[in-house]
């Protein structure tokens, strides 16, 4: 892999309908960008991706609010039910394969497929909500997966929260990475995916090992 400047780019980038990779690509990257139920994984990828975001997202319905947890989420209306796919290239020739994956318990037997020839996962997180992400941090760590964790900063977050609360209440391992971001905000999210992508550089790194 290569090594990427810890610098965000200079402009968001703006999703066009233009496929082909640019001539500066050296390393494609897939990712997976997980989280439970409603914790933004859609608006994340939508918000950085360079070409325009495929999307496979339904209603719910009466039938899915029998077993989706819509608590804290309640003005939600659609969920992913296969993946969500965008592409953001990163300085020195990175490009990333965004991938997101639905949250829910019922989606569980997709993720294998999904995870296949992943190199690590950004792990979206809602503060309000801790508990609804243990489920897809424990297929994330069952899969050997490195990774780092968003925590997204939704308007009624609690705010008294420390990252360190926040990384105890997760139970996360000693050098996972925290970062807070907001995934409606591009530069935010491209922030949270190069913590991701340095964690990956030194997992990569004789020094790093």
């Amino acid at each position: 892999m290569a090594f990427a400047p810890s610098n965000t780019p200079s402009a968001p980038p703006t999703p066009t309908g233009d496929i082909h990779l640019p001539d500066t690509a050296r390393d494609l990257v897939k990712i997976l960008v997980a989280g439970p139920f409603g914790v933004g994984k859609t608006t994340l990828i939508d918000s950085v991706s360079e070409i325009r975001p495929l999307h496979t997202e339904e209603p719910l319905s009466e039938a899915s609010a029998q077993v989706d947890d819509l608590a804290g989420v309640r003005d939600k209306s659609t969920t992913t039910v296969a993946v969500d796919f965008g592409r953001i290239s990163l300085p020195g020739g990175i490009v990333l394969y965004l991938f997101g994956t639905p949250g829910q318990e019922r989606f569980r037997a997709l993720w294998d497929d999904i995870a296949y020839g992943a190199l690590g996962a950004l792990v979206l997180v809602d503060s309000r909500r801790i508990d609804a992400s243990f489920d897809v941090l424990g297929l994330v760590e069952e899969s050997g997966l490195p990774y780092a964790v968003a925590f997204n900063a939704f308007p009624d977050a609690p705010r008294h929260h420390t990252q360190e609360q926040l990384r105890a209440a997760l139970d996360l391992e000693t050098g996972t990475p925290t970062v807070t971001c907001d995934a409606r905000d591009a530069d935010s999210s491209v922030d949270a995916l190069l913590a991701l992508v340095q964690h990956l550089i030194k997992r990569h790194t004789p020094e790093g090992r």
